[in-house]
């Protein structure tokens, strides 16, 4: 594991009061994890200016469990056509799901469908500010919510996806993990906030980048990391992460015939018959199996006897 000490950043810090350079083992000094994030933030189109927050929640729910590079283009098109909760609401939740596309597990956008027509109907079209009302909406959960409060209103709200309870483990704790983020890691990284609202937002987004980019679960760049010389797990020994259970194979899966279905069904202009829909899979009962499925969450409907389509 590369333990080179990276050289201070030479940019002015702007804490707002948070713990900076020199802290020590198992700090998280808010200068030069900012300072990093000025210096190597990506470039993705929700972080542009203007970004509203709706494109902030419209991003944060497609970046849920795939890459950043399959969300991008969707993301663009998806705001092209819905720049706002009401343009969205005004449309079947079918056309949500077909424009969802393959991004993968489409409940999604039922979910974000679901989430505009209740921002237009009880919000007056507003996506809500504070983190209490954002949890009202169907399929935000604690971290969308914050998310959404964060870097789409800049408020100070602890913000703990899992590549910030990676950097949080490691740098503050000594540990590595391959957990969820629970209501105790939101309170840990809430002392490491800084007190100004968009100073913290910046803090979060930031700790977030360096996740993704240099503390990754695979091999972590430490010799380029700014807080090396703070990070606990460094102090530590780099202690290996507990081993977790991975999800299963693709090939074969309900999943992989779940998205067979799904992707017939956005291809045809109107409802497939149910025998041309059952050609995407030679296993019978597996084919039935996952259509029973796909109709119980709503992801496809039956439009006449033997004749299936999206939501309308």
């Amino acid at each position: 594991m590369p333990t080179v000490p990276v050289t201070e950043s030479d940019h002015p810090s702007d804490d707002g009061g948070a713990p900076g350079a020199g802290a020590g083992p198992g700090a998280l000094p808010a200068d030069r994890l900012i300072a990093f994030y000025t210096d190597h933030r990506r470039d993705l189109p929700w972080r542009e200016p203007g970004t509203t927050p709706w494109g902030v929640l419209v991003s944060e729910v497609m970046l849920q469990q795939t890459q950043v590079a399959r969300v991008v283009p969707a993301y663009r098109q998806w705001i092209e056509r819905w720049p706002t909760p009401p343009d969205l609401a005004a449309e079947p939740s079918g056309e949500a799901v077909r424009a969802w596309g393959r991004l993968g597990y489409p409940r999604r956008a039922l979910r974000l469908h679901a989430a505009a027509t209740a921002i237009t109907d009880r919000h007056h079209g507003r996506v809500p500010d504070t983190v209490d009302e954002l949890l009202t909406l169907p399929g935000v959960g604690e971290y969308t919510a914050r998310a959404v409060a964060a870097f789409g209103y800049r408020r100070r709200a602890p913000v703990v996806d899992t590549n910030v309870l990676r950097v949080l483990s490691r740098a503050t704790r000594g540990v590595d993990t391959r957990a969820s983020a629970t209501a105790t890691d939101r309170r840990d990284l809430d002392r490491w906030l800084p007190q100004d609202p968009d100073t913290a937002a910046t803090f979060s987004i930031a700790v977030m980048e360096l996740g993704a980019l240099l503390c990754t679960t695979g091999e972590p760049g430490c010799s380029q990391c700014p807080i090396s010389d703070d990070c606990a797990w460094r102090a530590a020994g780099y202690p290996a992460a507990a081993a977790v259970r991975r999800q299963g194979a693709w090939a074969g899966s309900d999943r992989q015939v779940r998205g067979r279905i799904m992707a017939a069904l956005r291809d045809a202009p109107a409802a497939v018959a149910e025998g041309e829909l059952a050609a995407v899979w030679p296993d019978v009962q597996q084919w039935r199996r996952c259509l029973d499925s796909l109709l119980a969450d709503g992801l496809a409907v039956r439009v006449d006897v033997g004749w299936i389509g999206l939501p309308g």
